[in-house]
């Protein structure tokens, strides 16, 4: 089971005097990269907050918004109607003009307003807590579901870099007899006499060196693990990354033993399968 980067969650609560929207986006990260948007009232359980996003999506660009909407009438700005009033007064020494718009022009100065800072009610607090808790669940859920799409995109790429490799293993001892037949056909041009015997040690020891039987077992056994890491209870986006460099490791040295251009061509096949398979592991959890 593997889970996706990428997500969207939200939740909403609707309280007597106020409405709050809880967002949650996020993208591929190597790291947790966490950033947050809320009202200066709830500024104070912002460490909490990341603290229990950090635990629960553990990894990825994460955007984090408390909208907050008021819906009836309650507001902690009031007018300073001392001060407006002297502003009033001082302002009929400078200019003529009625009492609307000496009030107009007294209200955009410093002080005309006061804003008392809110307190933090703790059992609306524990309601917005929930309410977090549940966009958590959301965007994993979609992450979960994102997970699964690419889970049968890596699953096919797999079995694809399987494919090309039973037709490697069944081209081997083609390969080697035409690796056999070149050299001998290029040392019976020479024209020159030589020693069977020593010639056939010289053969043997060069095709060794082309052997790729370690690294068709070795490939075979990786993408075995890498199959067996999807379907594990936990999504590990860097194992799968770690074991996905493994396989190129051993794609590239079959590619660079073949000697033999049909075995090439499926090389070049299995890169090509094992780097979409790349690109799409950047996006796992």
């Amino acid at each position: 089971m593997i889970y996706s980067m990428t997500g969207y969650g939200k939740s909403i609560l609707q309280l007597p005097t106020k409405k709050i929207s809880i967002e949650l986006k996020s993208l591929n990260s190597k790291s947790l990269d966490l950033n947050t948007r809320m009202p200066s009232i709830y500024r104070e359980k912002e460490l909490d907050i990341r603290k229990l996003l950090a635990d629960k999506l553990e990894r990825g660009k994460i955007d984090f918004s408390i909208f907050l909407e008021m819906t009836a009438e309650d507001t902690s700005t009031q007018i300073n109607a001392p001060v407006v009033q002297q502003y009033i007064n001082q302002l009929r020494k400078v200019v003529d003009g009625d009492e609307m718009e000496l009030l107009k022009m007294a209200v955009r100065f410093p002080d005309a307003l006061n804003t008392v800072r809110e307190e933090i009610d703790e059992t609306e607090w524990k309601a917005i807590e929930n309410e977090i808790k549940i966009a958590i669940e959301s965007i994993n859920n979609y992450r979960l579901d994102e997970g699964k799409v690419l889970e049968v995109e890596f699953l096919k790429r797999i079995k694809i870099i399987e494919e090309l490799l039973d037709k490697v293993i069944a081209m081997d001892p083609e390969r080697i007899v035409g690796v056999r037949e070149r050299l001998t056909k290029g040392v019976e041009e020479l024209k020159e006499k030589y020693d069977e015997n020593r010639f056939e040690q010289e053969l043997v020891y060069y095709i060794e060196k082309f052997d790729i039987t370690e690294e068709k077992v070795r490939l075979k056994n990786h993408l075995d693990y890498f199959t067996e890491s999807i379907n594990s209870a936990d999504s590990n986006g860097k194992k799968l990354g770690f074991i996905s460099q493994e396989i190129g490791r051993e794609i590239n040295t079959i590619g660079s033993k073949s000697n033999y251009a049909p075995m090439q061509q499926l090389v070049v096949q299995m890169k090509d399968e094992l780097e979409k398979i790349k690109e799409q592991l950047l996006n796992v959890l």
